[in-house]
């Protein structure tokens, strides 16, 4: 890695549903176990705890946003008691998979302005910026996202200087892996970037890896992701102080220090 030393942020690592875009993961997850349970697996329905209305946001927010596929099904799977676990996980992963496949598609997301006011601001102030998400539909959505109407041309995708998302990583998050190989293609040492993420278990994973972090609560839980350390927590990204990257700050707009 780089040693080069700056007075502001070096680089930008963006996880990318729930942060950049407004995904159907949670709707595939939820619908593609409900049409599990009551077709291929009615049979044994009866010896779990799942209801449709059991699978809520929370459950997925908490156990399952951020994991590779695998650990998603598995987390899903262990709550509600699914016997038969290494098949079935199989099974629900490429089921989930069938169907945000067809979400994304039918155009069944939409990305976040201010994310995206964001990712160009911090591209635009000399900060290199990379995509480190775990799903393997990561490039599929930023590749949809057009950028003419943020000031900037081409898709969004092609806006980052490096992008990790999808790879078979040996380790998931918490652990810090997926960040420390972003930091390392974008050529900064984590102490000099910052990662911006959603979930809980990313905001783990990046203060994991020694990286400053900017947790964005997107279903009303600043005080998760501000337990978990991130060093601030906003409902928009718009409310980031851009001066402050400059001087290796993550603060709020109006925020002193």
């Amino acid at each position: 890695m780089s040693g080069t030393e700056r007075s502001g942020f070096g680089g930008a690592i963006f996880d990318v549903d729930g942060v950049l875009v407004d995904s159907p993961h949670e709707e595939a997850w939820r619908e593609s176990l409900r049409e599990l349970m009551e077709g291929p697996w009615s049979d044994i329905a009866g010896q779990t705890s799942y209801a449709p209305e059991k699978f809520t946001a929370a459950l997925y927010h908490e156990r399952m946003s951020g994991k590779p596929r695998a650990a998603g099904a598995r987390a899903a799977l262990e709550y509600f008691g699914v016997p038969d676990l290494d098949r079935r996980v199989q099974e629900y992963g490429e089921h989930k998979q069938e169907m945000i496949i067809r979400l994304i598609s039918e155009g069944r997301f939409s990305a976040y302005d201010d994310a995206v006011r964001f990712v160009v601001a911090v591209k635009s102030s000399g900060i290199p910026i990379a995509a480190a998400s775990s799903s393997k539909n990561a490039r599929m959505f930023l590749e949809r996202v057009d950028l003419t109407r943020f000031g900037a041309s081409g898709n969004l995708h092609e806006y980052f200087d490096v992008d990790v998302s999808g790879r078979d990583f040996s380790q998931g998050k918490p652990h810090p892996e997926i960040f420390l190989t972003a930091a390392e293609e974008l050529g900064v040492d984590p102490g000099q970037a910052f990662v911006v993420e959603d979930a809980t278990n990313g905001i783990q994973a990046a203060k994991a890896g020694h990286f400053s972090a900017i947790g964005v609560a997107r279903v009303d839980d600043v005080d998760a992701l501000a337990a978990e350390g991130a060093d601030v927590v906003v409902t928009s990204m718009d409310q980031v102080d851009l001066e402050g990257l400059a001087r290796h700050e993550l603060v709020r707009t109006g925020d002193t220090r």
